[in-house]
């Protein structure tokens, strides 16, 4: 009955229940595992269970929600599905299904097999083994990398052509997350090149979540508990789901019984690159598709969804949650770098980035060059501060010979996200990867800030020589893009990037703001900084974004929107270290110098030792109180179970007059159940008894234009 009551209504059950279910809260102590059947496969953690049967052939029966008991699968599909040599095959897969709107047990062993698909062969199971080295140098609040099992199947034919191709699909189940990987490799045992067009390396009819007899496909609503992500996605969003370039949602023609009049409902996803793949495979190499990451929810409600997918960011890609205190400085002058070196080291800061219009050429790979950052970073070694700087790659041009050749036109213009743009399989990219790769080795810098990476901009030149033509040519761009961060990562290298490169190590991305507001009044900073914070943290963690905070001018604004003099603007320099502190965000504090006077410098470092000391709290997930509107207080709050300080509420008023609010505090995801005791500040704690809705009733004093912090044990 208690799991009844559960299912049907989340939010009342007992402390049991919590401790045993919500992977959100407690630690899940079920291991991940391979469940090894009478003619199936199972990938099991408890959690979510997906079966896949493997006579005749292979072909996934079931993904389920093991805590809810959701089915997400309808009807079967192949596993996967491929074009070579311009034949398209499907990979595995059962036939025989009549109804799709449901699928029982007792028809799967009546499903046939089809010849002409790639036949299943054999399995392997192993660890969950990293997709590349990460060299973590900076403060993290997760160091750990993520376990599990790894089932890999592997498939051939042979029919004339493919002979001698073995085709491996592996998933990924990982332990005490609701998340499923998937990709595809291509290993070429023949004697003959191979011609890889596409690869679909994950295909599922699934149960549908739109009742519309009549409407189009991209107006009606694709399934909500399955949450998919790939490692194929640019273009400057800031938001995955506007920079995914993979994740396609089909109808389906062969469900007949479904509501929808012309059969357009949505319930088909395939994950593949658009433009396809267009490489040639030599006999001995092997071929890997993109990876997507397969994450069930259990509601509808956006800030659970938001906090399982920040959870998955956090666990399985761990360098997400890097976070280290950093300076934009705006010169490359010696004698000021190593000012502002100083200042970081005695105020608490941990790493200065050399900024755009600092003069900074990473490019210059003159023996002068790389001695004077050499130098430099030595410097700031010698301070225990990192040191890093800015690149330019994607919005710039070159030349007719090595920017990206529009395919309409056939000339080197408009056929770039940003215009112009260089190729980056050009000769030049080629050795702009290459300069980046040995400036940084050289000198030792310990970051790059790169704007921006490859945006997916296709090239038709058959000149460059790191492509053929057209249709290899995003593939091979992506692939440089991925390999160069990665082996940053092995190196210990910290990257912001303003382009969703995270599965492939990318570690920062903005928040999402406008930079032209940075030139308006300071007063209107404050508002719209806080808005960014809130906006920009449902789906991202707060080590995720970086905002931002001009200390001298910036986009143009006149007096009212600078901070400098510092000394003279104190009050608005502090509210915005702590708005930005406060909620776990890093801001690119631009300008030559933290502090001006010994004022400022006492500010910069109280604040700066306030957030290291709450730091683990801080950087926990974000619950979202109220949105700023300037009309009346608006805050957020961090919460994290398995910490000392449950939680950690920042409060703000933008009025002129001090203010008295009864606020509801959301403390179930504190892990809380029957009390919390709660502080302002440092102050005396007092106890609350929790509602039955896991929340606290709290009447607090905000001041007029200022804020206050409390803490929940």
């Amino acid at each position: 009955m208690k799991k009844l009551l559960f299912i049907l209504i989340p939010f009342v059950f007992t402390v049991k229940i919590v401790a045993q279910t919500d992977w959100l809260i407690a630690p899940i102590p079920k291991k991940s595992e391979i469940k090894i059947g009478d003619k199936y496969l199972e990938l099991n953690n408890g959690l979510i269970a997906r079966r896949i049967h493997i006579s005749p052939n292979a072909a996934t029966t079931s993904f389920k929600n093991l805590v809810t008991g959701e089915q997400f699968i309808r009807s079967v599909r192949p596993e996967a599905r491929i074009v070579l040599n311009g034949r398209t095959y499907n990979i595995g897969g059962l036939y025989g299904q009549k109804e799709h709107a449901y699928l029982l047990e007792d028809w799967i062993p009546n499903f046939k097999n089809n010849d002409a698909d790639f036949q299943y062969q054999r399995y392997e199971i192993s660890e969950v083994q990293p997709h590349f080295k990460w060299n973590c140098q900076t403060w993290a609040s997760n160091k750990k990398l993520p376990t599990g099992k790894h089932l890999t199947l592997f498939f051939t034919q042979n029919s004339e052509g493919v002979k001698g191709i073995e085709v491996a699909v592996h998933y990924e189940i990982f332990d005490g997350i609701p998340v499923l990987s998937k990709w595809l490799s291509v290993e070429n045992k023949s004697d003959k090149i191979l011609k890889i067009n596409q690869v679909v390396h994950e295909q599922m009819a699934l149960v549908e979540e739109e009742s519309a007899v009549v409407g189009k496909p991209e107006k009606m609503k694709k399934p909500q508990k399955l949450y998919i992500e790939n490692n194929f996605a640019y273009n400057n969003a800031m938001r995955y789901e506007l920079s995914d370039q993979a994740t396609h949602w089909q109808i389906d023609s062969t469900y007949t019984s479904q509501v929808n009049y012309n059969y357009e409902t949505p319930c088909v996803v395939e994950v593949y690159p658009f433009l396809g793949v267009g490489i040639d495979l030599m006999p001995n190499e092997t071929y890997k598709s993109i990876r997507s990451y397969e994450l069930i929810l259990d509601s509808y409600d956006r800030e659970r969804n938001g906090l399982a997918r920040r959870k998955m960011y956090s666990t399985l890609f761990p360098w997400t949650t890097q976070n280290p205190i950093f300076m934009h400085l705006v010169s490359t002058d010696p004698t000021k770098v190593k000012s502002i070196i100083d200042q970081c080291a005695e105020t608490g800061y941990e790493m200065v980035i050399l900024s755009f219009g600092s003069g900074l050429n990473m490019e210059d790979d003159s023996e002068a060059n790389i001695k004077k950052f050499k130098e430099l970073t030595d410097y700031a070694h010698s301070k225990g501060i990192k040191l890093g700087g800015y690149s330019l790659f994607s919005s710039r041009r070159i030349d007719d010979e090595t920017d990206v050749i529009d395919p309409v036109t056939g000339l080197p213009n408009k056929g770039a996200f940003f215009g112009h743009a260089p190729c980056l399989a050009s000769q030049w990219g080629i050795n702009y990867l290459k300069k980046l790769n040995n400036f940084i080795e050289k000198t030792g810098f310990d970051l790059l800030e790169h704007d921006g990476p490859y945006p997916g901009d296709v090239c038709a030149s058959t000149k460059h020589p790191g492509h053929k033509g057209l249709d290899d040519s995003q593939w091979v761009q992506m692939q440089m893009q991925k390999q160069f961060y990665q082996g940053l990562n092995a190196k210990g290298v910290y990257i912001n990037a303003p382009d969703w490169y995270f599965l492939d190590g990318s570690h920062k991305i903005a928040l999402g703001y406008r930079e032209v507001n940075f030139s308006l009044s300071r007063a209107q900073q404050k508002i719209l900084n806080r808005q960014n914070i809130y906006d920009g943290t449902w789906d991202k963690t707060p080590s995720m974004g970086w905002g931002f905070v001009p200390l001298t001018r910036y986009q143009g604004g006149s007096e009212d929107a600078i901070l400098e003099p510092l000394s003279e603007h104190l009050a608005d320099y502090k509210q915005l270290m702590f708005q930005y502190y406060g909620a776990g965000v890093q801001a690119c504090y631009r300008g030559p110098r933290l502090y001006d006077t010994e004022a400022t410098k006492k500010v910069v470092k109280e604040t700066i030792d306030w957030y290291k000391k709450y730091r683990e709290i801080l950087n926990s997930d974000i619950i979202h109180l109220r949105r700023a509107d300037g009309r009346d207080w608006d805050g957020i709050m961090h919460v994290n179970p398995i910490l000392k300080e449950k939680g950690v509420v920042l409060l703000y008023n933008p009025l002129k007059d001090n203010i008295l609010r009864t606020i509801k505090l959301p403390l179930y995801y504190t892990g809380l159940t029957d009390k919390a005791m709660i502080s302002v500040g440092e102050g005396s704690a007092k106890t609350y008894k929790l509602n039955r809705d896991y929340s606290v009733d709290i009447e607090v004093s905000i001041p007029a234009e200022g804020y206050i912090w409390l803490v929940v044990k």
